[in-house]
């Protein structure tokens, strides 16, 4: 078998131009340009480009963003108090605080603190909650990018078993609730470091979605002939970046695959875009 390669660049591309006509439209109907602030905090290579890229996204899409660095010094409190700057500035819509933080600070003390609708990345307890029960105020980026790729290559759902492997609260446990939605409806697996017998669990998925951070954990013969693979892992292998999956070997077994890079990871930025606009959108007020 060989896999179909599932290419996000062009689907998160396609979504890019219709978030940008959007944008435009709201534009003129009110004037206002969608707005995304994003902050950094030191200096960590990776940290570096992914904000470059929104950075780009941004401006092809027609919407402003606003870099603040910060120096790794910079204690909670400053950063809880640029937050608060953020959450009252009426011109700003979005808030993404790019992590990892620098250790000294407390993520989960920042994440909170950004306001429930101006949290585009989805982290907020109100709005993980909104998103459990149904009714999102946003969709995390990355689980919201899988499930555009799904859609758009009508990959079915619908009584499939997908396995999810990883629990993080960033991609695992946002991408298994999304996958159990009405509507969705697959039968959900989550895999993590303490499943036993984690080869032979895949080996009965329908859809695999590897988001578990270590470079090519999955190998051919841990997925059933004919499953789908989404790759949401990118790590740094040498001078290559590789997925979670073993690409090559998974290609011979899958009927579709995501690539690294390529995959997943330019469907991450284009939902950022689409949650900032949605914010905008929200929070205007005609008669504010």
């Amino acid at each position: 078998m060989n896999a179909k390669v599932i290419d996000g660049k062009r689907i998160a591309e396609q979504t890019r131009e219709h978030v940008g006509q959007a944008a435009r439209e709201f534009r003129e109907k009110t004037g206002i340009v969608a707005h995304l602030a994003a902050v950094l905090v030191g200096n960590d290579p990776a940290s570096e480009v992914y904000v470059r890229n929104k950075e780009k996204a941004c401006e092809k899409a027609g919407l402003a963003s606003t870099l603040h660095r910060l120096p790794a010094t910079t204690t909670q409190q400053e950063l809880l108090d640029l937050v608060a700057l953020l959450n009252a500035n009426k011109d700003v819509h979005g808030i993404l605080v790019q992590l990892p933080l620098p250790r000294h600070i407390d993520s989960t003390t920042v994440l909170d603190a950004i306001h429930p609708t101006k949290d585009v990345d989805a982290f907020h307890p109100e709005n993980v909650g909104l998103m459990l029960q149904g009714r999102p105020r946003f969709l995390p980026c990355t689980p919201a990018g899988v499930m555009k790729l799904l859609e758009v290559t009508q990959v079915p759902t619908a009584g499939q078993h997908a396995v999810v492997i990883g629990r993080s609260d960033i991609v695992g446990k946002p991408m298994a609730a999304l996958l159990l939605q009405k509507g969705v409806d697959a039968t959900v697996t989550v895999c993590h470091s303490r499943t036993k017998n984690i080869g032979a669990v895949c080996r009965e998925a329908d859809i695999i979605i590897a988001a578990l951070g270590i470079p090519e954990f999955v190998r051919g013969e841990m997925i059933k002939p004919g499953a789908v693979v989404i790759d949401v892992g990118i790590n740094r292998v040498g001078d290559k970046l590789v997925g979670d999956v073993h690409y090559a070997e998974a290609c011979a077994v899958a009927s579709a695959i995501t690539p690294v890079p390529g995959g997943v990871g330019p469907m991450t930025i284009a939902m950022l875009l689409q949650n900032t606009l949605k914010a905008a959108q929200s929070l205007y007020n005609p008669a504010g």
